[in-house]
């Protein structure tokens, strides 16, 4: 993510479902964000190099496991397998540090999440520190 992206970013945020569950996003978490050396915030794009998906990215210095710490998909296109195709680009993006694998943390109020990780095959682990925990498939 670079600063230009901002303007799309906020947009987007002005969903009330995406705002409600990620947000809301300020200055303060932009430049954080473009700040960020432990992780990285990637833009996933669609053919015409057109934002379709936001994955942010935690990395884990021990190299057991670097976390997803957000998914959010442009709203406009929502349910068409972006947030999948964003998380399996993330993933597979060159620019992180070598891990044994991929975490997640689900609020237990976020349903849809819950249910998205569970659909792609990702393995529910319980709580961890009040959060559902779901790891990458092997």
């Amino acid at each position: 993510m670079t600063r230009p992206d901002w303007t799309w970013v906020q947009e987007w945020f002005e969903d009330e479902t995406l705002n409600r569950e990620l947000g809301p996003l300020d200055t303060e978490w932009l430049d954080y964000v473009l700040a960020e050396t432990e992780g990285a915030q990637l833009v996933i794009v669609d053919g015409d190099d057109s934002p379709v998906a936001l994955v942010g990215c935690a990395w884990d210095s021990d190299r057991k496991a670097h976390g997803i710490t957000d998914i959010a998909v442009d709203p406009r296109r929502r349910r068409s397998s972006l947030g999948r195709h964003g998380l399996d680009c993330a993933i597979r993006w060159s620019g992180h540090p070598p891990a044994a694998g991929w975490v997640a943390f689900v609020h237990p109020d976020n349903a849809p999440a819950f249910r998205f990780f569970t659909s792609i095959g990702w393995k529910y682990e319980g709580l961890d520190d009040s959060m559902h925990r779901f790891s990458s498939p092997s």
